[in-house]
C-alpha cells in the first residue's frame, strides 16, 4: 500500500488517509435517495455506511455555496484569493476525512486518538439549509445575495450556539464554525494575525533562525 500524499493544508486536526471525491449521478443527490442510503444502514457494515455515505454527501457540497459562505464568514483581510484558497483547502480536507483514522500525539504521549463521526452529511444539509432561507426570505439564492444579508443568515442559523471557542474542525455543529476553525487553525491565518510571513508549522533554514520573519506585505 503507497503512503498517503503530503499536504501543504494545515488544519486543527492532522489526519492519516485521504481520498478523493467520486462524481455521481444526479439521481444519487435526491432527497429520496438520501433516505434509501440512510435507511439501508443497518444491513451493511457500520465501517462500509459510514464511507459511502461521507462520499456522496462530499459529492453533493455545493462549491458555489460554500465559497459564498468563506466570503460572508471569512476575515475580509484575505481578499477574494485567500477567501478562495481557504475555501479550496477546506474542501479537501472534507473529502480526505476518513472516520476512525488515528490522530497525531503529543511525544511522550501514550493516548491513541481517532478521528470521529464525518461531519460532511450534516454540513451539506446545512448550506442547503442557507439557501432554502435565502429563498425564503429573499427569493435569491445564498449565493446571490449580498454580503450583509448573507451574513445575516448565518447569525440566524447560529443562533443559540453555545461560543465557547472554536472547536475542533469535525466537531463544529455548524459548516460556519467548520469553515472558521479550519481556517484559523492554519499558518495563513498566524501570518495574517502578527502581520509577518512566519510559515507556522514549516521548517526555516538554520541561517535564517536569527532573523525576524519578513513583514506580510512583501509576500503579496
Amino acid at each position: 500500500m503507497s503512503d498517503p500524499p503530503q499536504s501543504d493544508e494545515s488544519s486543527t486536526l492532522a489526519l492519516h488517509g485521504y481520498g478523493g471525491v467520486v462524481p455521481s449521478p444526479a439521481d444519487m443527490h435526491s432527497p429520496a435517495r438520501r433516505r434509501l442510503i440512510q435507511g439501508l444502514a443497518a444491513l451493511a457494515p457500520l465501517p462500509f455506511v459510514a464511507r459511502r455515505l461521507h462520499r456522496f454527501a462530499v459529492a453533493d457540497l455545493d462549491p458555489a455555496l460554500l465559497r459564498a459562505l468563506g466570503a460572508a464568514v471569512l476575515p475580509s483581510e484575505l481578499g477574494d484569493g485567500g477567501i478562495s484558497r481557504t475555501v479550496a483547502g477546506f474542501e479537501r480536507w472534507l473529502a480526505g476525512y476518513r472516520e476512525g483514522a488515528e490522530l497525531l500525539h503529543g511525544y511522550g504521549s501514550g493516548e491513541i486518538r481517532r478521528t470521529g463521526p464525518s461531519p460532511a452529511l450534516r454540513w451539506t444539509g446545512q448550506l442547503r439549509e442557507l439557501d432554502q432561507a435565502a429563498r425564503k426570505a429573499g427569493r435569491k439564492p445564498f449565493a446571490e445575495l449580498d454580503l450583509p444579508a448573507r451574513q445575516d443568515l448565518v447569525r440566524a442559523a447560529l443562533h443559540g450556539a453555545r461560543a465557547s471557542g472554536l472547536p475542533a474542525v469535525d466537531r463544529a455543529p455548524h459548516v460556519a464554525v467548520g469553515l472558521l476553525a479550519y481556517f484559523y487553525g492554519s499558518p495563513e491565518a498566524a501570518d495574517l494575525c502578527y502581520g509577518a510571513r512566519i510559515g507556522r508549522n514549516s521548517c526555516r533554514p538554520l541561517e535564517e533562525s536569527t532573523r525576524l520573519p519578513p513583514p506580510l506585505a512583501e509576500g503579496r
